[in-house]
């Protein structure tokens, strides 16, 4: 099989990619001199893929929210037994996840990596949806809605997606609700596995301890093409502005805990490896550990180390979000918009881009000591059309001008929404 090097000749670094006939997107980054390898496979498929078109079909299908989650549990058994059991016998470590977008089923391993993977590989090519099967799950997942809605870091996070976004699914709970996978059943797990779960809609990374001829040719082997067109998901229009900016609840905590989100006008197509890059320097100088908003924030004693930020985007939604505990949220949300103020008048500093430039590039080098976090960046990227050594070219490529100039379409104080949870006793201050 012919494949594709991808070399950095900044860094020194190459990795190997093929495009399987099937329409699988393969990756192998060897790691000379590692013990482990980690392998992840993932289909463009998450919790807010619920209306879609199907090729042929004039009708839009809509499924019950949390069935990209409710599937992700069922593959793991097939009629043939459970894939866990399967992953004990060869030592390697196992897990799955699904996100708003997409859907992983990973492992990692000092040993025995082939048998390994061809688990990995079987697994998401044998559905095996019954009646009982299905039912089964159902009080499992129930369980598991009940034990995130009473997890005080995961409401004040779906409180603020409520509170910012009017109509977009990624206000949904990943897991959909009681009443909405009360509908789910064979028949529609099937038809979003046939729809979905496409070579052509999946990525593959290996990482580590590995030869890229072997998962090439295991690959190869095993994976089957699917004839189906992946189908054309619908979203509802959504408006620029937030839904409202302030929402908060009450839970059994001892301290406050916040999320300030800064909603973005989002399109179909993500931030370019560019404009990706200008993004996480602003947020570096604005709100980093060596930023001056930070050591405000915590000689005021208004934060502790549980402060962070991210970005946060898929497909059309686009926020900055700013999140920690502290005893007086709605004050850390005012000196943050006052920092933002400043940002924008001003605009940031050469010597606060300049270190905060080569951070944000150490960080992502640094990255590439670990196979794990090598073989999810590379799967995140491929899906946001976006490529690794690329987007760390990139970094090293940026100008304070265009960073100041990217500033002007981030960080709106005028479209922002902050979630709060807090202690069961307290009272919010007129």
């Amino acid at each position: 099989m012919i494949f594709k090097e991808i070399k950095s000749s900044r860094i020194g670094d190459k990795y190997f990619c093929v495009e399987h006939s099937s329409g699988l997107k393969v990756f192998v980054y060897p790691k000379n001199g590692y013990n482990s390898t980690y392998a992840i496979i993932g289909t463009k498929y998450g919790s807010i893929n619920t209306s879609f078109k199907c090729c042929g079909e004039a009708e839009i299908t809509q499924v019950p929210d949390g069935i990209a989650h409710y599937l992700e549990h069922k593959l793991f058994e097939s009629e043939d037994g459970d894939a866990f059991s399967k992953y004990a016998k060869t030592g390697a470590s196992a897990n799955a996840y699904t996100s708003f977008d997409t859907t992983c089923y990973l492992f990692s391993c000092t040993k025995n990596f082939e048998e390994s993977f061809k688990v990995l590989l079987d697994l998401i090519q044998s559905p095996y949806f019954t009646e009982a099967n299905v039912e089964k799950e159902r009080g499992i997942i129930g369980q598991e809605i009940k034990m995130y809605d009473d997890d005080p870091s995961w409401r004040v996070m779906f409180n603020l997606l409520g509170a910012m976004y009017h109509k977009h699914p990624v206000k949904i709970d990943i897991a959909g609700s009681i009443e909405s996978i009360a509908q789910i059943n064979p028949e529609n797990l099937y038809k979003c596995y046939n729809n979905f779960y496409n070579p052509s809609n999946m990525v593959l990374c290996v990482a580590g301890n590995v030869d890229p001829n072997k998962v090439f040719k295991i690959v190869d082997e095993m994976i089957k093409t699917n004839n189906n067109k992946v189908p054309e998901c619908v979203f509802p229009e959504e408006p620029y502005n937030v839904a409202t900016d302030r929402v908060e609840q009450h839970f059994d905590i001892a301290l406050p805990t916040f999320q300030l989100g800064f909603k973005e006008e989002a399109s179909k197509s993500r931030l370019t490896e560019e404009q990706l890059a200008q993004t996480d320097i602003i947020l570096q100088v604005l709100a980093s550990r060596s930023s001056r908003l930070y050591k405000k924030l915590l000689d005021e004693n208004l934060i502790n180390d549980s402060f962070g930020y991210e970005y946060f985007e898929g497909e059309r939604y686009a926020a900055v979000i700013f999140s920690g505990e502290s005893k007086d949220p709605d004050t850390v949300s005012k000196l943050i918009k006052e920092e933002i103020e400043k940002f924008h008048k001003n605009g940031i500093d050469r010597e606060d881009f300049e270190r905060a430039k080569k951070l944000v590039y150490g960080r992502n080098v640094a990255m590439l000591n670990s196979p794990e976090n090598i073989s999810n960046a590379i799967l995140n990227l491929t899906f946001a059309n976006r490529e690794l050594f690329h987007a760390i070219e990139c970094i090293a490529n940026t100008t304070i001008e265009q960073v100041n100039d990217r500033l002007k379409y981030q960080l709106d104080n005028k479209n922002s929404s902050l979630s709060v949870v807090l202690p069961l006793n307290s009272k919010k201050e007129k």
